[in-house]
């Protein structure tokens, strides 16, 4: 899907570009999977800051989204492809055979009225879900599960895929997105295809009240606070203030924060900053 370009009208609109919507084909979401979304504005549960810049945007509900695909056998028509604004992939609203509707994160390769199904009958195309050892060497694949039954978390933000490179015993060799090469357990599922909108990369917000709207709130650099204030603050003129780090001390530029005896080491075949 293509990027658009505003007339500059206005300040804010000459560097803003927005997504086409013109492939969706609903814009009022479906009402029996709606759900109350409470803002957080970076805050835990003692009300207390944990993270900073969050807070204000737009109200928003969320779509409730089946990351586990566990409805096997049973054919479904996408009936429509929606805009969501908890994520930047597209939402697809499947209307399954049985009568029962459910969103899934649209695919790139599908369309309205296009069929997917999900489970070991389905034949390996895009839209359709199966168990990693079920779908052939080479194939791009996203919303993968990392534990099988717990639903997709790897490759679901827009225009993402991971490759699926190997298979020896019960582990699938997958390479990741973001470069990382890891196994995975051939039971966990994935959706065949690569996410939807791969153009969101591409947007310019254009001017700093659309990050508001996103509920982005303001940044001040280290650099311009007090030492009081900031580990780079201080100093005469525009001095930096010593090597680059954040507010809580933690050093920038390549400090590794990973637990160095984490279990899951042994899954990573290849890091993604490993150098060739």
């Amino acid at each position: 899907m293509a990027v658009r370009k505003l007339k500059p009208n206005t300040p804010g609109q000459r560097q803003r570009s927005v997504a086409d919507f013109s492939k969706l084909t609903k814009k009022k979401p479906e009402r029996a999977l709606l759900a109350p979304l409470k803002k957080k504005a970076g805050r835990n549960s003692d009300g207390r800051m944990m993270v900073r810049h969050q807070g204000g945007g737009h109200k928003r509900r969320y779509r409730i989204i089946d990351f586990k695909r566990d409805k096997f056998g049973i054919p479904a028509k996408v009936a429509s492809l929606e805009y969501d604004p908890n994520r930047s992939a597209w939402i697809a609203l499947l209307v399954y055979a049985d009568g029962e509707k459910r969103y899934i994160i649209a695919p790139q390769e599908v369309s309205v009225g296009d069929t997917v199904m999900s489970g070991t009958d389905a034949p390996p195309e895009p839209g359709n879900a199966k168990a990693l050892e079920d779908i052939p060497l080479g194939t791009s694949v996203f919303a993968i599960e990392m534990k099988p039954g717990k639903g997709a978390q790897i490759a679901r933000s827009a225009g993402t895929y991971a490759q699926i490179t190997a298979r020896e015993g019960k582990y699938v060799t997958l390479k990741l997105p973001s470069g990382e090469t890891r196994l995975l357990l051939g039971t966990c599922m994935a959706t065949i295809g690569t996410t939807s909108n791969p153009e969101h990369m591409n947007l310019e917000l254009g001017k700093a009240g659309r990050s508001r709207w996103l509920g982005i709130r303001p940044k001040t650099r280290g650099v311009a606070m007090n030492p009081v204030d900031h580990p780079m603050g201080g100093g005469e003129g525009r001095a930096s203030g010593g090597h680059p780090r954040s507010r809580k001390g933690v050093p920038a530029k390549g400090f590794k924060t990973r637990t160095r005896s984490k279990k899951s080491d042994k899954y990573i075949v290849r890091r993604r900053n490993e150098k060739k």
